[in-house]
């Protein structure tokens, strides 16, 4: 037992009403404890499961509205926006609030940072500037959160000390807790979520919208792991599909490396992307450790390049005489460049904490959107019944204006008037009062005519929500579209790269020297650049649920191959700098890859068109080589001539804004050259008609392209492949501009098409519907064709059409690269190039 005693009055004596009161110890430990768990669970340390956020990022970006902090507005100092959260909503003190405006700021703690900062705030291994050194603004992508709580979307709570109201959860668009996720350490639980891609969760959520039975498999074809704003690579996909399916597992982060020369005789391991929530100084830090315990052998130096302009670069020099690769494994294996993250998705679902896995997270936060949907649909439609009632009243007071005023004219007051209007034309209290406040320059002709237009649009209006309203479907393709305008406007590529536990070989399975064996080297369309590791490629090829291939060239292990810009240059990739495909019981797997801008500079604008050969390829014959084409309509055969030591060559002369838009390999210099143009024609022709030329050349003309034109494919076709060959068009909406997505696809046999001379305009190979202005996309190569979102999703094709110059079909997807068979046809040993 303990006692408790009232509190003494400043001279330490007791107050007349003071008394001591006995309290059982152990009754007020637990009463007291889970009194502050529950504050710390609830208002504190966990995110609610509809807007990922926890109470005090919910405080600062409602805050920040209200302030007007909105993208278009000035920065103000943090300390401003701090102290108002403080004052108006949060109860704790500024360092905690401070804290979280910090982080939603951080580019490398979230994928989609919803604070628009200004200043220092930090890095990874240093913490920010005092808030009054630094300035903050909603990012763009924070309007999205906030947007709608003008229109009762939600339900607004009183703040701590009852002076206001705050919402209780943010209407939140874009699906935050997935997009960024979170960490928190409550009282007896955790939450540890790590954060996505935005495009990959909103294509789940909305294929879940669409078909509520989707099971855990189909949203994963989607959402294949988490993407994070460090980058790196996930090695091992086992704890993620465990933690998707229960919410809990682990993964393993490890750091983008390559191997560079850093001096004539002395190689370097450069690191680009480290773990997430990994910095240099760390990493450092645990090198010159392990290297001084002896751990660590063959590092002789580490350095940091890292800067703003260029991002992360950590430079490990290795001695002469060691392998590399074997340094690299132990650096994984002794340093913080490979970590583990425990997944562990605890949050607030109706108030309770819970552990949700991928489907249960995205069907809480579509819950959440069709409330917000159906409350904003009622908002609205109540606002607009009111203004059609007041519109009805005014319409009647101007048609009968005369004896409007003639009422009030004989009326004793306001009062008096207000009656009489409502008992002559048996108007409402609230039309009679509208009536009375009219001023008379709304009494013209033109008036009336505004109030009757805005009547039908009134009418329109809430016979639209009315209908949303009434129809659950309605609901829940609305919030779709709203998905899908929230990650066009905010959505990026994704950054992270997924690997098999296969993909990571061990030290000792590094080999002093690889050895040249035949292998394919492929480009896939998500940019993953890989190599098989023999010398088969499967029909169809290598592929995941969410890729297609790009380009793929024969070639050996310690060979070179070419990577040809849109700028007229080729690169020099080497082959046994690629990661090799772990192989499977059919094909590779392409997740495997890595992006190919790891291997290859490119300028600003400049894109990979293909991949080439640097080597003539087996079976070729005295005309083999290479063909490119220009979007201008030009055509070239690079001459054979020695590639030489360099790294990068020019192949072909380029004119003004001109540039390489594919590339062929010829085998045998007599297969077909195939144009198609963005005006839809299709033009093929013999390669003899074109002459080799030495790379400076500027080419001849292929295809002639009309004004404001371009062409948007090109493809070499033998005769072998010509049977199994198909034309893939795709139109886009009339006046689109390039790059904008198609909205119908077409396929047709390639030999439907008859061959024309050079210089020619060719055939018509699509055929315009109403709404549809030029190609976005072509693509000419061996069947069945294969189609592919930006997001690597696959998109169904139709059938081939025997009409060559038909139209196409309504696409059911964002459809951005097309791909084939990449095995050579049977009796062709040619290499496979295609862009």
């Amino acid at each position: 037992m303990a006692r408790r005693s009232t509190p003494t009055s400043s001279d330490g004596t007791q107050p007349p009403t003071g008394r001591v009161v006995d309290v059982d110890v152990d009754e007020e430990m637990r009463t007291s404890f889970l009194e502050y768990a529950y504050s710390v669970i609830y208002s504190r340390a966990l995110p609610d499961a509809r807007d990922g956020l926890k109470p005090v990022q919910r405080r600062i970006l409602f805050q920040m509205g209200e302030m007007g902090l909105r993208p278009d507005r000035a920065h103000v100092k943090s300390a401003r926006v701090v102290g108002d959260v403080m004052g108006r909503l949060h109860p704790h003190g500024d360092t905690a609030i401070y804290d979280a405006l910090v982080r939603m700021a951080q580019d490398f703690s979230l994928r989609l940072p919803l604070v628009d900062g200004h200043g220092n705030f930090g890095s990874l291994d240093d913490g920010p500037a005092a808030s009054r050194y630094t300035e903050a603004r909603m990012a763009v992508s924070a309007t999205a959160m906030v947007d709608g709580l003008d229109e009762d979307v939600v339900d607004f709570v009183p703040t701590y000390d009852n002076s206001s109201t705050q919402p209780s959860v943010l209407p939140s668009a874009i699906p935050n807790l997935l997009v960024n996720g979170a960490s928190g350490i409550a009282v007896g639980m955790a939450t540890n979520m790590p954060p996505h891609n935005l495009g990959e969760v909103v294509a789940a959520a909305r294929h879940l919208i669409a078909r509520p039975g989707a099971t855990l498999e189909d949203l994963m074809r989607f959402v294949p792991g988490p993407d994070l704003p460090s980058g790196g690579r996930i090695v091992g996909l086992e704890g993620i599909r465990d933690a998707y399916a229960t919410g809990r597992g682990t993964f393993r982060t490890r750091a983008t490396a390559r191997i560079e020369d850093i001096t004539a005789r002395r190689k370097g391991i450069v690191f680009t992307e480290l773990p997430y929530a990994v910095g240099p100084e760390k990493v450092i830090e645990k090198v010159k450790d392990a290297v001084s315990a002896k751990k660590l052998l063959g590092v002789s130096a580490i350095d940091d390049f890292t800067d703003r302009q260029h991002g992360t670069r950590l430079v490990v020099e290795v001695k002469t005489g060691f392998q590399p690769e074997a340094v690299l494994e132990q650096l994984y294996r002794l340093t913080p460049l490979e970590d583990s993250f425990g997944i562990n998705n605890v949050c607030l679902v109706e108030g309770q904490p819970r552990t949700l896995g991928l489907r249960e997270l995205l069907q809480v936060f579509i819950d959440h959107r069709l409330e917000v949907v159906r409350r904003r649909s009622t908002h609205r439609l109540t606002k607009r019944r009111e203004r059609l009632h007041l519109v009805e009243g005014l319409l009647i007071a101007v048609v009968d204006i005369d004896e409007v005023i003639q009422v009030i004219r004989t009326s004793d007051d306001g009062a008096a008037a207000r009656t009489r209007l409502m008992e002559v034309f048996e108007l409402s209290e609230l039309q009679a009062e509208h009536i009375l406040e009219l001023r008379l320059r709304r009494l013209t002709r033109f008036s009336r005519i505004e109030l009757e237009t805005e009547r039908e649009e009134l009418l329109a209006a809430i016979a639209e929500l009315e209908a949303l309203l009434a129809d659950e479907q309605l609901q829940r393709e609305a919030v779709s579209d709203e998905l899908a305008q929230v990650a066009r406007d905010h959505g990026t590529p994704r950054r992270t790269v997924l690997l098999e536990a296969g993909a990571a070989p061990a030290t000792a399975a590094v080999p002093l020297q690889v050895a040249d064996d035949p292998c394919w080297v492929l480009l896939s369309a998500t940019g993953l650049l890989a190599r098989t590791g023999g010398a088969e490629l499967s029909a169809g090829g290598p592929r995941t649920n969410h890729d297609v291939l790009r380009s793929t060239v024969r070639t050996t292990a310690r060979g070179d191959v070419g990577a040809l810009t849109s700028r007229g240059r080729v690169l020099r990739v080497g082959v046994v700098d690629t990661p090799v495909l772990p192989p499977t019981a059919s094909a590779p797997s392409l997740s495997g890859g890595a992006p190919l801008r790891e291997f290859v500079s490119l300028e600003a604008g400049e894109d990979v068109v293909a991949l080439v050969p640097l080597t003539p390829q087996p079976g070729d014959e005295e005309g083999a080589g290479l063909a490119l084409a220009t979007a201008q309509g030009v055509v070239k055969r690079v001459a054979a001539e020695p590639w030489g030591a360099r790294d990068s060559w020019e192949v072909i002369g380029l004119d003004g804004s001109d540039a390489v838009v594919g590339a062929a390999w010829l085998s045998t210099g007599t297969e077909e050259l195939v144009f198609v143009t963005s005006d839809a024609q299709l033009l093929r022709f013999s390669a003899s008609l074109v002459r080799p030329q030495g790379r400076p050349a500027r080419g001849m003309a292929g295809v002639r392209v009309t004004a404001g034109e371009r062409v948007v494919a090109f493809a070499a076709v033998s005769a072998a492949e010509a049977a199994r060959t198909e034309v893939v068009t795709v139109a886009a909406a009339e006046g689109a501009l390039p790059g904008s997505p198609g909205i119908s696809v077409k396929v047709a046999p390639f030999e439907e098409y008859p061959p024309k001379g050079r210089a020619t305009g060719g055939v018509r190979c699509h055929r315009f519907l109403r709404g549809e202005g030029s190609l976005a996309l072509a693509w000419v190569g061996p069947g069945p064709a294969r189609g592919a979102s930006a997001t690597g999703a696959p998109v169904e094709l139709p059938e081939p059409t025997g009409r060559r110059d038909g139209s196409g079909v309504p696409l059911a997807g964002a459809l951005t690269a097309v791909a084939g068979s990449p095995a050579p046809a049977d009796g062709d040993d040619g290499a496979s190039v295609r862009g």
